[in-house]
């Protein structure tokens, strides 16, 4: 079994105690990986501090050449990376390629995002009194960077952490999900190869219940930034202090579909919204709202398109639909969906379980405060609930404690204007489904979603302190 260290300081270090990692999908062993204790951490931040003292004074013109090398190099090992979504993170090939595409573009925009960090000049003389003064403002790094990332895009969603903290001249230390290190480790030795200084990327694997007191709290580390549940990012949240964060936080996205759409072309996105990754995307498409008049003809169109996926063996280049992440998941939503059944609601397809994987699950006869609606389901379901007008549907959408990404279908321009104006989220997505997402738009949510943006020009902002600089002319 193949066996994985940490990366400290430009090097591969053995640990004490390491763990076993097994396939989602098949339960088989993959690798043996390296458990790192608070000690390793506190000499990765360390070691980050003292690259920083140094790589902060490189060039925007440096930084973005090692970004764009590492751009180069993902790009030749983008089947490679496939599978290895495929076999650490049971995302099916076809998925994984899309993932890595979209991790090429992230670095790409950091590279080109390196050139663009700029400050304004401030008109001194616009104050009574002042005169023969020049002020203009800068984009300065913090320092050290903790990056806590997910499983459910290993390599995008550690770009996304990356690529706009190296563009400025931060340095990170990274503690990838339990599940996903081997996607995060293999970026040592390409961001090595691309001419990233040493220390400047330290990458700590093991237990985040663990390790996260020490990643949040050590006072060298200027800055977290964290993808993950709500319940951990409020508890990281209370724990930082002045320093600054980010918080991409889970959400149950919701879509309007109103009578002027015309069906037979948004049901197929739809469903890959739902069901893309099973589900386990914090901007999965959750709940559908459709007005009463074609509420019956969108569900049945719904219902037999979902029932065209296949699901199984991640490496199959045909699977749509693998195995969600862990076991106790599966046990999890199936509990949900149980307790739904209970409470009235129905089955309209799916909720066939194995140890590992379940079936794409369409749910009728919902009401607003059944788990599989009013929470996060991070799983292969849908709940499809029918509306009067539109005014109603946006009470519906907004009634929810979260509010990452909502969408609405419509064809009526004053429909989607109040829309955009009305439904409480961090991005109005109009005529496409909720998981829509591009890696330079700002992105995160409002109310228990998040609190502030990634998105490469909107993460730099946050990853950066605005200096201030004012010269007097004359004496």
């Amino acid at each position: 079994m193949e066996e994985k260290k940490l990366w400290i300081d430009g090097q591969w270090v053995e640990t004490k105690n390491s763990y076993v990692l097994t396939s989602p999908y098949s339960g088989e062993e993959i690798a043996k990986v390296a458990m790192a204790s608070v000690q390793d951490v506190e000499k990765a931040i360390e070691g980050a501090h003292e690259a920083f003292q140094s790589f902060k004074k490189t060039t925007a013109f440096e930084r973005a050449e090692i970004l764009y090398k590492v751009v180069e190099l993902i790009r030749n090992r983008k089947e490679d990376f496939a599978k290895i979504l495929a076999m650490e993170a049971g995302k099916p090939l076809s998925v994984g390629l899309v993932e890595v595409d979209r991790t090429i573009a992230t670095y790409q925009f950091s590279a080109e995002a390196a050139k663009q960090s700029m400050g304004e000049t401030v008109p001194m003389d616009a104050a009574p009194g002042v005169k023969d003064r020049i002020g203009y403002t800068k984009r300065v790094p913090l320092g050290v960077v903790s990056a806590i990332t997910p499983f459910n895009f290993p390599f995008n969603l550690v770009a996304h952490k990356l690529g706009p903290a190296f563009a400025v001249g931060n340095t990170v230390v990274l503690k990838p999900a339990t599940q996903t290190p081997l996607s995060a480790l293999v970026l040592a030795e390409i961001f090595k190869e691309a001419g990233l200084p040493d220390g400047a990327l330290q990458i700590v694997t093991g237990s985040g219940s663990e390790l996260s007191d020490i990643l949040v709290t050590h006072p060298l580390v200027k800055k977290v930034t964290f993808t993950g549940s709500g319940a951990v990012g409020l508890k990281l949240k209370e724990k930082v202090g002045l320093r600054k964060i980010t918080l991409e936080l889970g959400s149950n996205a919701a879509v309007i579909v109103e009578p002027s759409t015309p069906i037979e072309k948004v049901i197929p996105r739809c469903v890959t919204g739902a069901f893309g990754y099973a589900g386990q995307v914090c901007i999965s498409l959750q709940r559908v709202y459709v007005h009463e008049s074609i509420y019956e003809q969108f569900t049945n169109a719904f219902v037999e398109e979902t029932k065209k996926l296949k699901l199984g063996d991640p490496l199959d280049a045909s699977t749509d639909v693998s195995a969600m992440i862990h076991p106790k998941e599966v046990e999890r939503i199936k509990e949900w969906i149980e307790e739904a059944k209970q409470q009235g609601a129905v089955v309209a397809t799916g909720a066939e379980f194995t140890e590992r994987t379940m079936a794409p699950t369409v749910m009728t006869h919902v009401s607003p405060d059944m788990k599989i609606v009013c929470q996060e389901t991070f799983a292969p379901i849908v709940s499809i609930v029918p509306y009067k007008n539109l005014d109603e549907a946006i009470s519906f959408v907004n009634s929810s404690d979260l509010g990452l990404n909502a969408g609405i279908y419509t064809n009526v321009l004053t429909d989607a204007m109040k829309a955009a104006d009305e439904l409480e989220a961090g991005a109005i997505v109009i005529n496409d489904v909720p998981t829509f997402r591009i890696d330079n738009m700002p992105y995160g949510g409002v109310k228990n979603s998040g609190y502030g943006r990634e998105g490469i020009k909107y993460a730099i902002e946050e990853m950066t302190d605005l200096k201030f600089i004012t010269i007097k002319t004359s004496f």
